[in-house]
């Protein structure tokens, strides 16, 4: 599995196929390798072009106008100590999140929610309400506030289930579904009240009696709850939901749309630099077997940041994430394995002296890992942040480290306990090294050098993350990677060891992917061990993992669902 990778200038040596061909004849000896060819890329050149739009001054000027009205909307409904007013408040916060501008409200927000918290404890101003209650409880828990799930213990009877009588409140067992996603381990009210909204929303969802617009709400929520949603995406979904309901504010409305095309605008931008950068490099030429795929490796990227102020770390990132492509490709469907202990040597010593020592091919790639963190480092040292490539680098060493494990295995026939495979794919699942990148070069001073320390142990909800993306992969990849010779996933690891079928094995799986999600919500509630915010990027490469490993390998086979998630988010406005 692959994510993130390398800008370059030029490149002083460069392949053609024959040349690839050449070297493998006298290299590849007495292993075979495991040549893929991918499919070109279904983009093409879409996004080569950019071209500003006329009025991005005059919009980003109306947009400074509404955020200001919005603001005094929220402090003012704070200020109050009307509990109804209150009510209120935590509604206009879930639409402004859900809206895609929370960004731009983040200061008012957590001083809205940390007066409520503060001003309410676990004592909820409406009982009666589940649909508030439900809401309240959620928004508290996403902010890192741990209040008590044993609110809702008032809306089941004596037995501990939740009360048939529910089942007549479809606003309200949708708000309570949403809320039972931010559940931890042994949270028993939420489990039950996960499988209980299951089953009756999914019955109200086939009643056409039922409001056409809260069907539709049930529906994508059934398919994807507010906690594995991004952000972005959601904000596609959210506008014209918002847009139909009656009450709805237009300012707010307008808001989302104007700033939704502006941040569209920048991203293009973005892309537009990272497709030059691509195609000057002609991967495709010299490494043929390496998949094309920057468009996708953006809308990761964009998964993990969207906002106006990361687009320094996002141009890191799209180069980060190519990089990792090339070395996943070369690791899995190229390189022998003797092949790959020189490359892994190469980079343990990390120095230009080792490009000698390399096949001819490998040269171009080592050369760009090298040249890469280099342009980082001279950036950032004149920040006095060139300290966190050092920290970037001991990732790569890791990661490159553990590829080379699953080479081992693959070229002796190895299966792996499961245990065995879950300790090596953590990293090779190259969250631990995103999550590091993720923090390269921020504009703000919350990331401290702990927190490179931090991410380097790969604590509880970077495991958590990394076991997300791997599981979620290796269930909807599994039978191809095996057809091609890849080392044994997880499914088939859990199988040789336990003599589950295919079926077992998978829901295993499954389970194993809940059970992360439930660690990562426990981390992220107060007090927390690194600042709340740098959590965002981890809790944003589980929610992508979850959207890409739906149905197939979204990534290498983007399906029609992962284009159009594309298209709406960098080729169509918002109207």
């Amino acid at each position: 599995m692959s994510t993130f990778p390398v800008f370059s200038v030029s490149l002083s040596s460069s392949l053609s196929p024959s040349a690839v061909d050449d070297n493998n004849n006298s290299t590849k000896q007495d292993v075979k390798c495991n040549t893929v060819n991918f499919n070109a890329s279904i983009w093409g050149d879409q996004f080569l072009a950019y071209d500003e739009p006329e009025d991005l001054v005059r919009e980003k000027q109306v947009i400074e106008e509404l955020k200001e009205e919005v603001r005094k909307e929220l402090m003012i409904k704070e200020s109050t100590n009307d509990s109804m007013q209150h009510i209120k408040l935590i509604e206009l916060i879930d639409v402004v999140q859900r809206l895609g501008i929370g960004y731009h409200f983040e200061v008012e927000i957590e001083e809205a929610l940390q007066h409520i918290y503060v001003t309410y404890g676990e004592k909820y101003i409406d009982h009666k309400n589940l649909q508030n209650m439900s809401l309240w409880f959620r928004l508290l828990r996403q902010q890192g506030f741990n209040v008590s799930s044993g609110i809702f213990k008032i809306h089941m009877d004596d037995n501990g289930n939740f009360k048939e009588s529910l089942c007549d409140d479809a606003q309200g067992m949708l708000a309570l579904y949403e809320a039972s996603y931010m559940r931890v381990e042994g949270e028993k009210i939420l489990d039950n009240a996960l499988e209980f909204t299951k089953t009756h929303l999914a019955i109200i969802e086939k009643d056409h009696s039922c409001d056409s617009l809260l069907r539709t709400q049930i529906q994508q929520a059934l398919k994807q709850p507010l906690r594995k949603r991004l952000q972005r995406l959601e904000a596609v979904r959210y506008i014209p939901i918002y847009e139909q309901e009656a009450s709805h504010n237009e300012v707010l409305l307008k808001l989302a749309k104007s700033d939704f095309n502006v941040l569209q605008s920048l991203h293009k931008k973005e892309l537009s630099k990272g497709c030059k950068w691509w195609k000057d490099l002609d991967m495709q030429q010299k490494l043929p077997y390496v998949r094309d795929r920057l468009i996708e490796a953006y809308f990761w990227i964009l998964s993990i940041y969207f906002e106006p102020q990361y687009s320094r770390t996002r141009m890191f990132l799209i180069k980060t994430c190519m990089w990792l492509v090339v070395l996943d490709d070369t690791f899995d469907n190229y390189g022998t394995y003797e092949e790959l202990k020189i490359f892994t040597d190469a980079v343990e010593r990390w120095s230009i002296s080792c490009l000698d020592m390399l096949p001819e091919y490998m040269k171009l790639i080592y050369e760009q890992l090298l040249y890469h963190h280099q342009e980082m480092e001279e950036l950032l040292e004149k920040e006095g942040k060139a300290y966190q490539i050092h920290y970037v680098k001991e990732l790569v060493k890791e990661l490159i480290r553990n590829f080379l494990v699953e080479a081992k295995w693959l070229n002796e026939g190895y299966t792996p306990t499961f245990e065995e495979y879950m300790s090596v794919s953590m990293v090779t699942g190259t969250y631990g090294v995103v999550t590091g990148r993720s923090y390269v070069g921020r504009a703000d001073h919350m990331v401290t050098e702990d927190a490179f320390k931090w991410v380097a142990t790969y604590p509880p909800i970077v495991k958590a993350a990394s076991n997300i993306v791997r599981l979620m992969n290796d269930i909807v990849s599994h039978k191809d990677e095996q057809e091609r010779g890849h080392c044994a996933s997880s499914i088939e690891c859990y199988q040789r060891e336990t003599g589950a079928s295919e079926k077992e094995a998978c829901e295993f799986i499954s389970k194993q992917v809940e059970d992360a999600w439930k660690v990562i919500n426990q981390a992220s509630l107060r007090p927390t061990e690194i600042p709340f915010p740098l959590l965002m990027p981890i809790i944003n490469l589980a929610r992508v993992s979850n959207i890409l490993y739906e149905v197939n390998d979204g990534y290498t086979h983007a399906g029609k669902e992962i284009i159009n998630y594309i298209k709406s988010l960098l080729v169509h406005p918002a109207h």
